[in-house]
């Protein structure tokens, strides 16, 4: 089996060094494609703009100045010698990617590249509860876990048009309790918020934060089984559309287009 590996924390990242102790335990051809730095809520970019400049580093380990996506379209289609991949894991990264948090992520993003390639492909993540420098995630509990639930997922299978992402908690492996398959959450309250600051040449510039509220996730989501210490293992569709509204919509906005209505003077 050909692996192949990327992220979004770059290509120094320790949960790529824990990526690639998982794989090695499946198999040993292993591909590595990163970005050359950190690419965090990169979602699904695409560098249009700029030429894409590679650094080998050996023989199956590469470094991109790009985006994830930009990492597995390279890695498919221009760097890999002979066959394609049989699968790209993508991670694992610094921090869980859930509940709306889905939408952003350079992680989940490098994954659905490479579903978009027909590959099978998974994220997986680290949860963490604080982001200081000094917090170290427990990439012990990725690298215990990790093997054996993307074993399994391989053996079980899953639709052409889906992506697994994997979520782990914060916790040593010791006090993880199950794994659970579940829905993607959303949280009941707005997180990120911008700070006006101002430097030392009196100009004003905006810093993006993230606030710690409490949230109260239902039953079955990947917020409360990571919350709660338990695996995440979620299947992810790229179709955004929301079927009940198009239902609802059909009755009375399909036919002719509607027309201005003339304002009452």
């Amino acid at each position: 089996m050909r692996i192949l590996l990327t992220n979004d924390d770059g290509i120094h990242a320790p949960g790529l060094v824990a990526l690639e102790k998982i794989a090695r335990t499946l198999t040993d051809d292993v591909w590595i494609c990163a970005p050359e730095y950190e690419q965090s809520g990169a979602s699904r970019a695409l560098t249009l703009s700029d030429p894409i400049r590679v650094r080998k580093l050996d023989d199956r380990r590469f470094a991109v100045e790009g985006t994830p996506t930009d990492c597995v379209m390279m890695a498919v289609q221009q760097l890999i010698d002979g066959p394609a991949p049989d699968l790209v894991l993508s991670g694992v990264n610094r921090g869980q990617n859930i509940a709306e948090d889905v939408t952003l992520s350079g992680t989940v993003a490098g994954a659905i590249e490479g579903m978009a390639h027909g590959i099978p492909s998974i994220a997986l993540s680290q949860a963490m509860t604080y982001w200081h420098d000094e917090i170290v995630a427990h990439w012990e509990t990725a690298e215990h876990f990790g093997p054996g639930i993307v074993q399994r997922l391989l053996e079980i299978g899953w639709a052409k048009d889906v992506v697994m992402n994997v979520n782990f908690p914060a916790l040593p492996p010791e006090e993880v309790t199950a794994v659970e398959v579940t829905r993607q959450g959303f949280r009941d309250g707005m997180l990120r918020n911008m700070e006006k600051r101002t430097d030392l040449r009196g100009r004003d510039y905006y810093w993006m934060g993230f606030s710690a509220k409490a949230s109260a996730p239902a039953d079955g989501t990947d917020l409360k089984a990571v919350h709660e210490g338990r695996i995440s293992v979620t299947p992810l569709h790229i179709d955004l559309t929301h079927h009940e509204t198009v239902h609802a919509l059909k009755g009375v906005l399909g036919g002719a287009p509607p027309k201005v209505k003339a304002q009452d003077a």
